[in-house]
């Protein structure tokens, strides 16, 4: 049997739990606006570049994925 649609379906789901969670925890945690981030605004020019927000997703997903290949094998 084919498991590409489930796959799918269950990234699916993934990301909209991910978005409820950021979306009820986003008033709280400013996720995004972390110190770190680099932020230049000069007259009409704005640039952001969330680096700090970038290295705590990243660990955040590495744990994630560390723990699912714990429970794969």
């Amino acid at each position: 049997m084919n498991h590409v649609p489930r796959v799918l379906m269950g990234a699916g789901i993934v990301l909209i739990v991910i978005g409820l969670i950021w979306m009820l925890l986003g008033r709280f945690i400013n996720l995004g606006r972390l110190p770190g981030d680099i932020a230049v605004e000069k007259g009409n020019f704005k640039f952001y570049f969330p680096v700090v927000t970038c290295i705590v997703i990243s660990v955040v997903l590495s744990v994630i994925a560390y723990i699912a290949r714990q429970f794969m094998k």
